[in-house]
């Protein structure tokens, strides 16, 4: 696959998010990051009220949500149903929490777009991503969102690279990817579907979907019935 071919579609499962209507106006998963403020104060005025809870300037909480006390969130944001916030989780603002997604002890989310059933449990930070449905963050795996120049950062698979015109960037990791404990994810980072991630990984570029990245080199298609999947 190309970069062009990592398009939202290919991705994400936009049923497996309450931000679908959103992200179906792009093509492109990282064109939607600079919109997800807008989103949510629009989307969240709409929600209703015996299921949700406004708890302070732009922050939607479903009541059958676990905020654990020592959680902090800061607005624009939408914690969505059967979300868990544990002890001092760190809520930057715009952000959307999926339903039964999971952030977890001292981890911290910025400009993100969680699906439904996501996984951030353990010391992770992540910026400027969106993380897929079922997706996984091993203990202490972040998303590095900005280049240590400052410049824009730029998406490549081998020698193909794709400009995004943004400053800040993490990752885009699709549906049931894993990342594996105290790996980095370089700015413009993609991830495809059901790839895995080995542990204390540096991990920068495209990795494509149904594979197993166990260091730069060395990036394998997973084996079924039939052998290597590409």
């Amino acid at each position: 696959m190309a970069i062009k071919d990592y398009t939202v579609e290919k991705l994400f499962d936009c049923n497996e998010t309450i931000a679908a209507e959103f992200m179906q106006t792009k093509e492109y998963p990282w064109e939607l990051l600079s919109g997800i403020e807008e989103f949510i104060i629009r989307l969240g005025q709409t929600l209703p009220e015996d299921q949700y809870e406004k708890r302070g300037e732009n922050i939607w909480v479903a009541k059958d949500a676990h905020i654990f006390d020592s959680a902090y969130i800061a607005g624009p944001c939408i914690i969505d149903q059967g979300a868990e916030l544990r002890q001092c989780a760190f809520i930057r603002g715009k952000a959307i929490v999926g339903k039964g997604t999971v952030v977890g002890n001292s981890c911290e989310l910025k400009n993100v777009i969680l699906f439904n059933h996501c996984e951030v449990p353990h010391y992770n930070y992540v910026g400027d991503s969106i993380l897929g449905f079922h997706a996984h963050m091993g203990a202490g795996s972040i998303t590095s969102n900005i280049k240590s120049d400052r410049t824009n950062v730029v998406i490549r698979d081998g020698e193909e690279k794709c400009e995004t015109g943004l400053r800040k960037m993490g990752a885009m990791l699709g549906d049931w990817t894993e990342i594996g404990c105290n790996s980095v994810l370089n700015p413009g980072t993609v991830i495809g579907r059901h790839t895995n991630v080995y542990p204390l990984s540096m991990v920068r570029g495209v990795v494509p979907e149904n594979h197993i990245y166990k260091d730069r080199d060395h990036v394998i298609g997973k084996m079924d019935n039939f052998g290597v999947t590409d």
